[in-house]
Parts: C-alpha cells; structure tokens; sequence
C-alpha cells in the first residue's frame, strides 16, 4: 500500500497569528521539507450507501484578513488574477473555456481546446462565489491536461464583502443536501460527457475544501479528493466512505481548522486504509493560497500547486 504522510514544510519566516478565512502576516522565506511517514493500517468497510445527503455540518467561518476590515465588520476581496500569475503557465495546452451547466449545475467549464478525452476535476470555490481568481485556477488546471468544472454554488452571485459572503456560504451550509446533490449531478455528467475519461477528482480551497470532502463522503464515486484548508470531519465511520485517495493541503498557523484536527484527520484516515498525504505548511495561516489576503504565501502556494499537480496526475493518470 502507498505510504502516507503528515509532510511539514518548513518556512523559516513565522506569520502573526490571526483569526478568519483569510488571516494576516507577511510571507516569508521558504525552506526544506521535513517527512514523517508511516504506513496506513486498517481495512475499508462497506457501512452502507450513504445518498446524496450532506455527513457532518460546517462550520461558519468569518473570512476577512487584518487591516482590511472595516469599522462596520465588512471587508472587500481583490479579484485580480491573482494565483494564475505565480504559476508556469508558459507552454502549456491551449484551452477553451464557458459559462454553462453540466448535469443541471452552474458553472464554468475550461478544458483544453484539442479534440480528445481528459481526466476531469470538479472545482469549489472559496466563500466569496466563483470569482475571477477560481476561473484563472480552472484555465490553468485546464491548461495541464484536464477538463474542470468550476461548480457555482451561488446561482452567479459573487461576494464583494465578508458580511455578503456569509449570507450566501451559510445559505449552502443550511442546505447542505443540495450542495451535494448539485456537486453530485455535475460529477456524474462530467464523467460521462464525451471529452472526458472516466476519471473524476474533486478540488476545493476553504469553503470548497470543506464540500469537496463533503462530496467524497458522498455514494458519488471519486477517484481522488483534494482539500486546501477545509472543515473536516474525523469520523472514522464517515471517512469509510471515501473511495479514492486524498491530498489535504493546510498551514500550520491555521485557527480555522486547527492543527489538531488535521493531524486527527491523517490518523483517522490512516486507521480507515484511506490513501493518503497531508501536507502541512509551517508558518502559514488560513487561506495562505488566496492572493487577495495578507496570509498568502506565493512559494507555498506554488509548492502546494505543484503537488496537486502530481496528486492528480498520480490518480486520474
């Protein structure tokens, strides 16, 4: 069986502590990897189906970074290219990309433009809604080989501050069977559109960490699930029920999720035979992959995208 690991990467600069989505600290230098690895006992068992109904609850989560809040609570969010700028996007696929649904669902589809079936990723955004900085993620995963569906779980409206993003987050989270439902519809269209495999693997950052997760504890079949920095569960019945193996992506410094719990994630998946790596990046904070927030961290961010890259590409061949 692959060998999983709780990886810290090691940066030399510490942030300051903060609370919320996207905390603050100024990043740092970055340096070595340090692994500790051990083998994943455990056998998976078969608990029953569990429908398309949401597992575990979420918990809200306020999402602005220091020194841009207002007085009144509010913050606004930068919608610039943001992370698509930091990656090498040189020389790779040329891409088409829409707005349309598949399988019933909002969203933005971006899959290389040349004829041919590829591996799918269906994409979840952040709490501020599918903004131009999740479209440039799905051109860019796009761009290395995959067709990815940016699921709007908004119905096209997109944040412009925290107070606003909380009202639309925690009317998903109030509703969380049709969240997954819709995530559910547009794995299995996906899955069965006539550009891709049969290869499907879900992708989410905060907020869409947390229902990537979700829909992997789905009877929607994955083939593998990535989650940046999303609320978890360590259910050791719930997480029976993944089907393929897992990438978890998270800051050391995070008071969202809390190291803790990420390390209970790892042990219970590790005890459940659930395929495994999580990823801890020492010193970064929630969110440290959103270029809009004082916490982003461009080397960890580049660092955590290049083994997403070799995560999907190991899982969805």
């Amino acid at each position: 069986m692959r060998r999983v690991a709780i990886t810290c990467v090691v940066l030399v600069a510490l942030l300051a502590l903060a609370t919320g989505c996207l905390g603050g600290g100024d990043a740092g230098p970055e340096g070595a990897n340090e692994t500790v690895s051990g083998e994943a006992n455990g056998t998976v068992t078969d608990d029953g189906d569990a429908g398309t109904e949401a597992s575990y609850d979420q918990e809200p989560h306020m999402g602005c970074q220091p020194g841009e809040i207002d007085k009144n609570g509010t913050c606004t969010v930068a919608f610039s290219g943001g992370n698509a700028e930091i990656f090498g996007v040189d020389n790779l696929s040329s891409i088409t990309a829409t707005n349309k649904s598949v399988g019933g669902t909002p969203g933005y589809l971006a899959r290389p433009a040349g004829e041919g079936e590829y591996p799918a990723v269906v994409m979840v955004h952040e709490w501020w809604g599918l903004n131009d900085n999740i479209r440039h993620m799905a051109d860019v995963l796009a761009a290395n080989g995959y067709a990815v569906f940016a699921v709007d779980l908004y119905g096209g409206e997109v944040a412009t501050n925290a107070s606003r993003a909380a009202e639309l987050s925690g009317r998903v989270r109030n509703n969380p069977d049709e969240a997954v439902r819709k995530l559910s519809d547009a794995t299995e269209a996906l899955r069965g559109a006539p550009y891709t495999t049969d290869e499907v693997a879900s992708l989410g950052w905060c907020f869409g960490g947390g229902w990537s997760l979700q829909l992997s504890l789905s009877e929607t079949e994955l083939n593998g699930t990535v989650i940046y920095y999303g609320t978890l569960t360590t259910n050791a019945t719930e997480l029976r029920k993944i089907d393929g193996p897992v990438l978890g992506v998270f800051g050391s410094e995070d008071e969202v999720v809390g190291i803790e719990n990420v390390r209970e994630f790892n042990r219970t998946l590790d005890e459940v035979g659930v395929e495994n790596e999580v990823r801890v990046y020492e010193g970064a904070e929630h969110a440290f992959a959103n270029p809009s927030g004082e916490s982003f961290r461009p080397n960890a961010t580049r660092d955590a995208w290049d083994e997403t890259l070799t995560f999907l590409n190991e899982t969805l061949g």
